[in-house]
């Protein structure tokens, strides 16, 4: 196009406009114009907007509760009393309340950690989550483009897209791309994936959907790094419809701003923080190290001087640089590198509900309030440590309180083996609804909850 528009001002055509009366320097102007609407239509980004997203919520009866998960541990058989001692003393200062959910395959005696029970978990998840929120907005399945899944331990043939591909009907010449092995950050991962897909595929829909099997991750040794994660994993998942279509701006809940992610697997110790292994008995599981809140605090301070002067307002990243300047200049030792203040950036913060020392963590490095991270905390306590889906039912949350308002900016932080810290950045753009159905809206009143720092049963 740009070579078509300079094959027309030639010197032949110079000629002519010029003959006509019309000054060089009106030529010159409109000739920059147009070259400068040319390239801004032929080279601009798409806009990624978030139609809208659903969480899935699990029903009662497959709660469980601190109670019955000690009577399951006392029953089952399966682990000696120091294991069943070490787990019940986890659980109660985990801060996952007795609303969290596990699967049908989880509440068997004994476990049944079969591929058949993971692929049951999986589709009841997923296709509730995507079938509620397709049917919401009246979408024809046919008219997806691209689908994205992300889900860590569970990896079957066929994928998961493909069962989703299945079970709806979408169109054989759909873009699908499973992720897997990505641990609790991989939510945003599959985000910027997509992003980059709608910058070549224009007019398209997006699905992404984000998940975590937690029947084959079901820990059955004496490890206690492994069985940590038996206390906080719950199940839960949900469904995202992105778009780059013009016509969606005017329905869209969010438009993305930014996204920034770190990886430091090239560190040893961060790499091996969350690994998947067996143990001396053959048992598999996934072993947390104890190094994993400072290999967390690390990568989340690289990822936020990343994000930082992308988001922040000048004052702040003056204020920043002339500490650090004044440091290293003067050699200030007493006086700290000013930290900004990232609550001058954004109205809502969704924490990754990765456990109590987590969020604990991450509210202690950003020096925020107890209502800055409450999302999080009551995400943890109902729903458990959910993966990477747990930052959109923090945002589900906010949503059904009434606190998200049209200009306000979302900051999503995903925390996740590798180890990676991942960030993303939403605009709502849209007047919400407060009552509208969600994950939360059942039994919304009811929070915040006071969590005990340590439970009884």
């Amino acid at each position: 196009m740009v070579a078509e528009l300079f094959k027309c001002f030639s010197l032949q055509s110079l000629y002519f406009f010029l003959a006509d009366g019309i000054s060089f320097a009106h030529f010159s102007i409109a000739s920059v114009c147009i070259i400068t609407m040319v390239l801004y239509y032929t080279t601009r980004v798409p806009c990624v907007y978030l139609f809208d997203f659903n969480c899935y919520r699990p029903p009662d009866h497959l709660r469980a509760g601190l109670a019955s998960f000690i009577e399951y541990l006392e029953i089952s058989d399966i682990f000696d009393r120091e294991s069943i001692d070490f787990q019940v003393k986890m659980l109660k200062r985990a801060a996952v309340g007795n609303e969290s959910c596990l699967p049908p395959p989880l509440h068997e005696i004994p476990c049944n950690g079969s591929l058949s029970g993971a692929r049951q978990e999986v589709e009841e998840v997923l296709f509730t989550a995507v079938n509620d929120l397709l049917s919401k907005h009246k979408i024809d399945p046919k008219s997806i483009d691209i689908l994205v899944s992300n889900c860590s331990i569970f990896c079957p043939t066929p994928s998961i897209t493909a069962m989703v591909i299945n079970k709806f009907g979408f169109r054989s010449d759909i873009k699908s791309f499973n992720l897997s092995g990505m641990g609790c950050s991989a939510g945003i991962l599959s985000i910027s994936l997509v992003k980059d897909l709608l910058k070549v595929h224009k007019n398209s829909l997006a699905l992404v959907l984000s998940t975590e099997a937690t029947t084959p991750s079901n820990y059955e040794g004496k490890n206690k790094s492994m069985l940590v994660t038996n206390t906080l994993f719950r199940m839960g998942g949900v469904a995202i419809l992105l778009s780059n279509r013009k016509q969606d701006r005017w329905m869209a809940k969010y438009k993305l701003q930014h996204i920034v992610r770190t990886h430091m697997g090239s560190d040893d110790q961060s790499y091996n923080s969350v690994f998947q292994q067996t143990d001396e008995d053959g048992q598999k599981g996934v072993s947390l190290s104890r190094d994993l809140l400072h290999v967390a605090a690390k990568a989340l301070r690289i990822n936020i001087s990343e994000l930082g002067p992308l988001v922040l307002p000048y004052s702040e990243q003056l204020r920043y640089g002339w500490s650090v300047v004044r440091k290293r200049i003067w050699f200030a030792e007493k006086k700290e590198i000013y930290l900004p203040n990232f609550k001058k950036a954004f109205e809502h913060i969704c924490i990754h509900a990765g456990g109590r020392a987590v969020i604990d963590g991450v509210e202690d490095s950003l020096r925020l309030q107890k209502e800055d991270v409450e999302a999080s905390r009551m995400t943890l306590y109902r729903f458990g440590n959910t993966s990477a889906s747990s930052i959109w039912y923090e945002l589900c949350y906010l949503e059904a309180k009434g606190r998200v308002r049209k200009g306000d900016r979302v900051w999503q932080i995903a925390l996740g083996s590798g180890f990676k810290t991942n960030s993303a950045v939403w605009k709502c753009i849209s007047d919400l609804d407060p009552k509208e159905r969600n994950a939360w809206s059942d039994r919304i009143h009811r929070y915040p909850v006071n969590i005990p720092s340590v439970m009884e049963h």
